[in-house]
């Protein structure tokens, strides 16, 4: 299936601060841990920023202050300097090893502009990864993205994580883009980014925004019909580091994203998301997920079913299946009806070895205030199939990763050493799971 269609490119000229910076001199532009900033005084430490000297790739590593980075980002977009935003240094480490950045440097696409550091939820132990893109190819797609949301100069953005973060740096950038002003102060926005995982903490609290852009995992429709209750216009979309934007919706199905050309492929796990736009990455340097083809499509693994003629529903990644008895289950989707169930706050699920199923599922969740853990037990053996059913339970809070999706390879690494408690049932009462 292919569905969307191309995108007519505005002309760009990236040698202007000003594409990025786009709000009045006296006009509010970031309110990072209490501190607020206006655009002309950004601007100003923008234009006197000390960048290291020569052509070298300049870093933001991760806990850079986040005006701090913003000023770098943008100077060196300014400059024509290749930035790296979650790298370590340069320089030589107390070993003789090389800093992160010499070491992915050379490896860099012609024409990289900014590279952001991804490590995914899949695997704890893998190295991290650096998305290397231009700045055109988030600029395409600022007034797309303005439109679906609703979004205009007067808003007041909340970002939810850490900037060195590709879907939380993007949204400090877009806000400034739009003129408006961009912080981690909820109290006073008018449109969060966020998470699922995140909105669904956030929406219990009494400071909530009247709008939200959610975006790194699917939404579940108990956490639409919270949002709904609330009032809250949410904007979903889905896109990966590597890819940008792809799809979008307000709930449910979602659509191709204004530019974008998308094909459902058949591949080993189901049918495979691959898309053709203006948004895609020059490259990744250290491997990860990211195919091209001839064609100039590229796709990360992400699996999806068809919904509708130019419709469909993201399913989730390729490298999370698990594969028990010989049926395919995809961590997302459980945990996806896990949460429907009410009574827990937070899931994952992962596969572990088994002699006999080849792996097992292992559900770890957190509950919601006194929720009765047998009665959710219980429930999921209705609301799941045989096949993605847990066969060991675990409660325990959930890690994040630093976009706030699941730290499945944190749960792997636990559960293998056994430091995520006493499952439910015990071992010795596998029958009830």
């Amino acid at each position: 299936m292919a569905v969307g269609a191309p995108l007519r490119r505005r002309r760009i000229d990236r040698d202007r601060v000003s594409d990025w910076l786009r709000g009045p001199r006296d006009g509010l532009a970031l309110t990072f841990g209490g501190n607020a900033v206006r655009y002309g005084e950004l601007a100003d430490a923008v234009a006197a920023a000390s960048l290291p000297p020569g052509d070298d790739l300049v870093v933001c590593p991760v806990g850079t202050d986040p005006v701090h980075l913003i000023v770098r980002v943008l100077a060196c977009l300014e400059r024509g300097r290749p930035v790296l935003v979650g790298g370590e240094s340069n320089e030589l480490g107390t070993g003789g090893e090389r800093g992160e950045a010499a070491r992915i440097s050379a490896a860099l696409p012609a024409g990289t502009e900014l590279a952001v550091l991804t490590s995914g939820s899949s695997d704890a132990a893998a190295a991290p990864r650096a998305v290397a893109r231009t700045s055109a190819s988030w600029l395409e797609s600022a007034a797309p993205l303005a439109e679906i949301a609703g979004l205009s100069a007067t808003d007041r953005v909340a970002v939810t994580g850490p900037l060195h973060v590709s879907m939380h740096l993007y949204a400090a950038l877009h806000a400034l883009w739009l003129g408006a002003a961009v912080g981690d102060e909820l109290d006073g926005a008018s449109i969060v980014h966020a998470t699922p995982t995140r909105f669904a903490r956030l929406i219990e609290g009494a400071v909530v925004p009247p709008a939200a852009i959610v975006a790194g995992a699917a939404m579940n429709d108990g956490l639409r019909a919270q949002a709904a209750q609330r009032g809250i216009r949410v904007t979903e979309y889905y896109g990966a580091a590597e890819l940008s934007f792809v799809a979008a919706g307000d709930g449910g199905p979602l659509s191709p994203f204004p530019g974008v050309e998308v094909e459902l492929r058949a591949g080993p796990s189901g049918d495979e998301v691959w898309a053709r736009s203006p948004y895609l990455a020059l490259g990744v340097v250290g491997g990860g997920m990211l195919r091209r083809d001839e064609r100039g499509f590229a796709t990360v693994g992400d699996l999806a079913e068809r919904v509708g003629s130019d419709e469909f529903r993201v399913l989730g990644r390729g490298d999370s299946a698990i594969t028990t008895a010989g049926t395919t289950v995809l961590a997302e989707d459980v945990e996806a009806r896990l949460l429907r169930l009410g009574g827990i706050a937070a899931a994952a699920v992962v596969g572990e070895p088994d002699e006999l199923l080849g792996e097992r599922i292992v559900a770890v969740v957190e509950l919601d205030g006194t929720a009765d853990f047998a009665a959710i037990v219980a429930s999921a053996r209705s609301a799941l199939s045989a096949a993605e059913r847990p066969r060991r339970w675990f409660v325990h809070p959930v890690p994040d990763t630093a976009s706030g999706k699941p730290a499945r390879g944190a749960l792997r690494a636990a559960l293998a050493a056994g430091t995520l408690g006493s499952p439910y049932p015990l071992a010795a009462d596998r029958s009830q799971a």
